[in-house]
């Protein structure tokens, strides 16, 4: 699957970016790369307050450096790999629990809890069905329910129709028009 889905090939072109965020999880991928940026960066910044520098530099610089890239990366995938978002976010999120210990307490919890967020929002994504299967559903809604056949007689009476048990047997066409409703193994 591609960046330029088949999804927004017919759409106008002011409406792109929106059927292109509607088809995987956008929110999710967002959240889980702003929480990347704290957890990469706080180890390596510093600030300054007047003439005083404060590092916030660590030994787990490295680590932190790698988990925020992979969860910058990881939002990434869930833009443009949405079949892959429940693997994406639960790698998120054991991420952000990792953030905690190795990259000053998350990137100062702000990056956990947007890693987190994100995470969970991505496991969380399904795609919307196809408009047509609901088109279909509400079709097949309104459609009568058959009425019993029935058997007119000589004297003008009528009998519903009843089938032989050496007739063919008649193919339902849903699992609950089958076999009365029940379900069998064979």
């Amino acid at each position: 699957m591609s960046a330029e889905s088949t999804a927004s090939r017919g759409v106008p072109k002011e409406n792109r970016f929106k059927v292109w965020r509607q088809t995987r999880p956008f929110w999710a991928g967002l959240f889980t790369m702003i929480g990347g940026v704290p957890i990469a960066y706080l180890p390596y910044g510093d600030m300054r307050l007047g003439n005083m520098t404060l590092a916030m530099q660590t030994t787990a610089g490295a680590g932190a450096l790698i988990i925020g890239v992979l969860l910058i990366t990881l939002g990434l995938t869930m833009w443009f790999q949405p079949h892959v978002r429940t693997f994406a976010g639960v790698a998120a999120i054991v991420l952000a629990l990792v953030s905690i210990p190795v990259s000053n307490f998350g990137g100062l919890v702000v990056g956990f809890l947007f890693a987190l967020v994100g995470g969970g929002m991505s496991v969380a994504w399904a795609p919307a069905g196809p408009l047509a299967q609901e088109t279909s559903d509400v079709r097949a809604e309104e459609q009568p329910v058959a009425e019993p056949a029935e058997h007119h007689m000589h004297d003008g009476t009528t009998q519903p129709v009843i089938p032989h048990q050496g007739s063919e047997p008649q193919v339902a066409e849903t699992t609950t028009e089958a076999n009365g409703g029940r379900n069998s193994a064979g």
